[in-house]
């Protein structure tokens, strides 16, 4: 795999965890009138999603990527 192949599926990998973070936050609205321990859950959830989108955004600054807002 090719400096820039990697960088591609790195930069990919990260999209699709960003996607999945913004997602995962709009749940939260979603599940607001089931209760408290469905609100925990998606916020917990979203947590999970912030917290890998992080660690790609971490890998790709690494590697001198830079990644827009």
């Amino acid at each position: 795999m090719t400096t820039s192949s990697a960088s591609a599926s790195l930069l990919a990998t990260y999209q699709r965890a960003a996607a999945d973070a913004a997602h995962k936050q709009g749940l939260i609205q979603t599940v607001a009138k089931k209760g408290p321990a469905a609100i925990k859950a998606a916020v917990d959830t979203a947590a999970k999603a912030e917290k890998r989108r992080a660690t790609w955004a971490k890998k790709l600054a690494a590697m001198g990527i830079s990644i827009p807002d």
